[in-house]
C-alpha cells in the first residue's frame, strides 16, 4: 500500500514537470545571397514539386537556376535587397512567448524554425526533443494555410520523428502529444485587426483627402495554381479572408478588390486578378488613390515589399495622377501577438490537462 502511494506520488511529480514546446514555423528568407541555391532547392522540393512533376535529381539544377534569377532580382534590380522577414519573425517569437509565459510560466517555451533556411524546422525539432519537452505544438505563422504551406511543417516534423524511431518500433514518437494550429485566416479577431489597420491608414492625411468612393483598396493575398494534383492551395482561405475584410469596409469604401500575388510558371494557370489587373480595374472605376494591404502574410517579406513595389512602379507611367500606398503586414503588432497567443492557449491546456487526467486516475486508484 505504502509503496503504491509512493509510486503514485513519484508519478505525479514526474507528470507535473511536463513542458510544451510551441514551434513557430515559417518560410524564412536568406540573409546571404550565397544561400540562395539551397533555399531554392528546398522550395522546389516542398512546394513546386507538389503541382509540377519534378524528378528529385533535378532539384539541384532548379535551385541554381532560381538562385540566379533571385540574385538578379534582389541584388541587381532591387539594390542588394535583404528581406526583413527573419528579424520580424524573431520579434513575433519573443512577443508570443512573453504572452504565453504570463499564463503558463516556464512550462511553455516558443521556438522558431524555417522551411528553407536556418534555423531549419528539422534541427529545431531535434533540439526541442533533446531539451526534454514532452509536447509539441506546431504553429505555422502563415495566415493562409494550405497543402503547400502549413503542411510543410508537419511533413518536416514527421521526418524528425521517423528518423529518431528505433528500428524495432517504427511507431515510436519522442513526444507524448503533437498538436497543430491550422490557418487563422478566417478567425474573427484577425479579420477585425486587418479592418482596424486599414481604417487607421485611411484616416492618414495622404489618403483621407480623397472622397471615399475614389479610394481603391487592394487586399493582397498569395495566389495559387488552379490545379495542384488534388491538393488544396491557399486560394480558398485567401478568398474567404478577403471577403470577410471587404464585407466590413465596402459600404463606406466601395472600390475594394482582391489582388493575388502570382509567380509565372509555364503551363500553370494562376488565380485572378493579379495585383496589376486589380489596380487597373479600380482605377478604371474612378479610384484616385490605391492602397495595397497584405492580408495573407503575418510577416513582411520580398513578396509583400518587392512584388507590390514593382506593380506600383509599372502603374505610375500609365496613371501618374494616382496616389499609391503600400501598407505593412501585421508583423509584431502587440495586438496581433496577444491574439496569436490566445489561439495557442487551448492547445497547450489540452496537452497539459491530458497529463493531469492521468495523474487523477492514478491517485484515485490508491
Amino acid at each position: 500500500m505504502i509503496n503504491c502511494q509512493s509510486q503514485a506520488t513519484d508519478s505525479v511529480a514526474s507528470q507535473s514537470e511536463d513542458r510544451v514546446a510551441v514551434l513557430l514555423a515559417g518560410y524564412g528568407e536568406v540573409q546571404s545571397y550565397r544561400d540562395l541555391n539551397l533555399y531554392n532547392q528546398a522550395a522546389t522540393k516542398y512546394i513546386a514539386a507538389q503541382f509540377v512533376p519534378i524528378p528529385e535529381w533535378l532539384y539541384p539544377l532548379a535551385g541554381k537556376i532560381l538562385a540566379l534569377q533571385d540574385f538578379y532580382n534582389f541584388g541587381v534590380k532591387h539594390h542588394q535587397f535583404i528581406s526583413p522577414e527573419n528579424e520580424i519573425f524573431e520579434k513575433q517569437r519573443l512577443g508570443i512567448e512573453a504572452q504565453l509565459q504570463n499564463r503558463w510560466g516556464n512550462r511553455v517555451e516558443v521556438f522558431k524554425g524555417f522551411y528553407f533556411c536556418k534555423p531549419f524546422v528539422q534541427q529545431v525539432v531535434a533540439d526541442i526533443n533533446q531539451q526534454g519537452f514532452q509536447h509539441l505544438l506546431i504553429y505555422p505563422l502563415l495566415v493562409v494555410d494550405s497543402a503547400f504551406t502549413g503542411a510543410i511543417a508537419v511533413e518536416q516534423v514527421n521526418e524528425v520523428i521517423a528518423a529518431n524511431a528505433p528500428e524495432n518500433n517504427p511507431q515510436h514518437s519522442p513526444f507524448k502529444s503533437v498538436r497543430y494550429i491550422p490557418s487563422f485566416a478566417t478567425e474573427p479577431a484577425y479579420v477585425d485587426l486587418m479592418v482596424h489597420q486599414i481604417e487607421s491608414e485611411l484616416n492618414q492625411p495622404l489618403v483621407s483627402s480623397f472622397f471615399e468612393s475614389r479610394i481603391g483598396i487592394i487586399l493582397v493575398v498569395h495566389g495559387g495554381p488552379e490545379k495542384a494534383k488534388g491538393l488544396l492551395t491557399g486560394v480558398i482561405d485567401g478568398q474567404a479572408l478577403s471577403d470577410a475584410v471587404r464585407s466590413q469596409l465596402q459600404q463606406r469604401y466601395p472600390l475594394i478588390s482582391i489582388g493575388w500575388v502570382n509567380h509565372d510558371t509555364p503551363f500553370i494557370n494562376w488565380s485572378q486578378p493579379d495585383l496589376k489587373q486589380a489596380a487597373k480595374s479600380l482605377i478604371k472605376s474612378g479610384a484616385q488613390a490605391i492602397l495595397f494591404k497584405p492580408l495573407g502574410w503575418a510577416t513582411e517579406n520580398y513578396e509583400t515589399i518587392l512584388d507590390v513595389e514593382d506593380v506600383i512602379q509599372s502603374l505610375r507611367p500609365q496613371y501618374p495622377d494616382v496616389t499609391y500606398v503600400r501598407l505593412n503586414c501585421v508583423n509584431d503588432d502587440p495586438d496581433f501577438l496577444k491574439i496569436a497567443a490566445v489561439w495557442a492557449n487551448p492547445h497547450i491546456e489540452a496537452m497539459l490537462n491530458t497529463q493531469q487526467i492521468l495523474i487523477g486516475t492514478l491517485n484515485s486508484t490508491y
